[in-house]
């Protein structure tokens, strides 16, 4: 079973979070797991981590609808941060809408950083799969 040192859940329902969390017992083992309810919190909590020199998540799974700030807003705040090392970031979402895998295809070419898009329901091969460090 792989391991990773730090995993982050950023989703507004708690029943994808559970899900998502159950999922990550059956594929990985993780020392840590971060979990916020929008992009706002989890993007000040990620940059408080990097002033302060903490370790920052290696995979994030990532809704793109949430209040307050959604994933698309999320990352356009995480790319411009100053991280050097690839962070595997998986957006999990149950939309069909082609905006989305646009907006997708317009980050992944803005950033270094490793950007999946997945549909919900999220398999165990799947999650298998994205569940590694970039």
């Amino acid at each position: 079973m792989k391991k990773i040192n730090s995993i982050c859940i950023i989703d507004d329902d708690p029943i994808t979070v559970f899900g998502i969390q159950k999922m990550l017992g059956l594929v990985t083992e993780f020392k840590q797991l971060f979990k916020f309810e929008n992009g706002k919190v989890a993007i000040e909590s990620i940059s408080e981590m990097l002033k302060s020199n903490t370790p920052l998540p290696q995979v994030i799974f990532l809704d793109i609808n949430m209040p307050i700030m959604d994933g698309w807003q999320f990352l356009e705040e995480f790319i411009k941060l100053p991280i050097k090392k690839v962070v595997r970031i998986n957006i999990i979402t149950s939309s069909i809408d082609e905006l989305d895998r646009n907006n997708w295809n317009y980050y992944k070419k803005q950033t270094h950083h490793l950007i999946t898009f997945n549909n919900k329901p999220i398999k165990k091969e799947e999650m298998e799969k994205i569940t590694k460090v970039a």
